[in-house]
């Protein structure tokens, strides 16, 4: 009976309702009670909330540093629901949620975009699963929950490749449709600069070669389109030219980018196939459907939806597992097309030899075994209880079992309402540990100084700074630290064990008075150590 009202979801007559009530479910837990994590999503967060401050929404800072390596289309997202909370008094005990929004508007948007590719390929289940997959996906459900670029890129892309797909189809898009694919361009680029024109061009480029034919284009009126693109994205980009004496193109262009095509950049380099090792786990829990669907693929290639899906994904997998930095993230926009040729496939019911019977199901629950593996890990390495971490394990178990039932794909998808809120709605608000950061805030809080400036030594992650207030000192030493109190621009410290002795010398020879507000032990993720910060405050200035 269960399997029986499962495979119906799949012929619903509310599709879109459908799609948006089970983003909600599998999205929510969390994107409320996670603090800030670093380092992205702050330092995001962070800019967003000094344009408040300064009123300045051309120029992307943290605290007195320019952030000249992406655009400002996240920036302008998240500003709008900061500024609302802000007004309203709301997100006061986890300042960080409003911004996150962006990022869950543009998970629906690819969400709801990837139904209406499917659909307009012919089959409404295909195109419902795929969706459905997407919007359960490890990988989204982690963007969703990232103040960052990348779930509203996704959606930004998802959008641009709808259009592309209809117009390869032959069908009407109109001008709308048209001035839609350009504008979806334009924002891409204010997103994450050439992503999105990359993909789509790579997919067009891709599909005129081997059909010898791209009269087809011709729909998207690209003279016309070309000019609506540059007038979204020209703006921005002379006002942040002039402001910045044209610094913000050398260090983006010249050093963010160019270190991610010249080498690692952040230590975040990996061989070639990084990107596809990786995807089973991305994909969890639709990956039994996406692996059981490559032999179906090669049976139906010359078929115009595989071949406009395959456009999409080759070209561009290509390039991202040719450049030398890889994160996981990378090929996000590509999903939509990976899942809808899984659903493709499910539909198909094709038969599958030891591949799909053995191997796919074996990969598939290798990546639940790491997804629940990782969780009960987790609060073993950061010295917290080993029980915080079993209810995800559990949840992991049961949709990894789910999932290799090829017959069941909307119970699997299911499954991933107990894996997120077991994993993000409980064990990780509640891993102490993590979060040193709002651990002192919450101090100074306590102490009467959450008003007055920090200074940080050896714990310089962007949460604090976020969470502490943008006048947060980033003292490089103890010595500083001790100098920064002495010099009035701090009333408060946080001192790391390795930085406290330092600091102490350096107070008493500057006669400094102290209190100690208590000392917090906590695991840095960003560097992968155990620290403990001790609090002090100024009881008088040096005499």
């Amino acid at each position: 009976m269960l399997e029986r009202r499962a495979m119906d979801l799949l012929d619903t007559r509310r599709p879109r309702v459908l799609l948006i009530a089970f983003c909600l479910l599998v999205w929510l837990p969390g994107l409320f009670t996670l603090p800030p994590t670093d380092r992205d999503e702050s330092r995001f967060a962070q800019a967003s909330k000094q344009m408040i401050e300064t009123g300045d929404y051309v120029r992307i800072m943290n605290g007195d540093e320019p952030r000249n390596r992406k655009p400002i289309g996240i920036y302008w997202l998240q500003v709008p629901f900061a500024a609302a909370a802000r007004s309203l008094h709301l997100a006061t005990e986890n300042p960080v949620w409003p911004y996150r929004l962006p990022s869950m508007a543009g998970g629906l948007l690819a969400v709801l975009a990837t139904y209406e590719i499917g659909r307009a390929m012919g089959d409404r289940r295909a195109a419902l699963l795929a969706a459905g997959m997407l919007a359960a996906s490890v990988i989204v459900v982690v963007e969703t929950h990232m103040a960052k670029t990348d779930a509203a890129l996704l959606g930004a892309t998802t959008v641009a490749m709808a259009i592309l797909a209809r117009a390869y189809a032959g069908l009407p898009i109109g001008r709308g449709g048209a001035a839609l694919f350009w504008i979806a361009m334009g924002a891409g680029i204010l997103l994450k600069g050439p992503l999105t024109p990359m993909v789509a061009g790579l997919a067009a480029l891709s599909l005129a070669i081997a059909d010898r034919r791209a009269g087809w284009l011709r729909a998207l009126r690209p003279k016309s389109g070309v000019v609506l693109m540059l007038l979204v994205v020209l703006p921005w980009f002379i006002a942040i030219g002039v402001a910045t004496h044209g610094a913000f193109f050398s260090d983006a262009v010249g050093g963010d980018l160019g270190r991610k095509l010249a080498s690692g950049d952040d230590a975040h380099g990996g061989p070639p196939g990084l990107h596809l090792l990786l995807l089973p786990l991305l994909a969890f829990p639709g990956t039994l459907l996406v692996l059981r669907a490559l032999p179906t693929l090669w049976r139906q290639r010359r078929e115009a939806p595989t071949r406009f899906l395959v456009a999409w994904i080759i070209p561009s997998w290509i390039v991202f597992e040719a450049v030398p930095t890889k994160l996981p993230h990378y090929t996000l926009p590509l999903y939509p097309a990976i899942f809808l040729l899984a659903g493709q496939a499910w539909v198909a019911a094709q038969p599958g030899g030891l591949w799909s019977r053995r191997i796919a199901p074996g990969i598939t629950l290798l990546a639940a075994a790491v997804l629940g593996l990782g969780a009960a890990a987790l609060p073993i390495v950061i010295h917290a209880s080993w029980m915080l971490g079993l209810p995800a394990l559990l949840a992991a178990c049961l949709a990894g079992w789910l999932a290799i039932q090829p017959t069941r794909p909307t119970i699997a998808l299911a499954a991933m309402l107990l894996v997120t809120a077991s994993l993000l709605g409980w064990e990780l608000p509640h891993a102490a540990p993590l979060w040193l950061a709002p651990r002192i805030e919450q101090a100074l809080t306590q102490a009467g100084l959450s008003n007055q400036p920090l200074a940080a030594v050896g714990f310089h992650e962007p949460s604090l700074m976020l969470l502490a207030g943008t006048g947060t000192v980033m003292a490089a030493t103890g010595a500083d630290g001790a100098q920064a109190l002495a010099d009035g621009k701090a009333a408060s410290a946080a001192i790391s064990d390795r930085d406290e002795a330092s600091f102490n010398a350096e107070a008493t020879k500057l006669g400094l008075s102290l209190r100690t507000l208590g000392a917090l032990p906590g695991f840095n993720y960003s560097r992968g150590r155990n620290t403990l910060m001790t609090l002090y405050a100024l009881v008088k200035p040096a005499s």
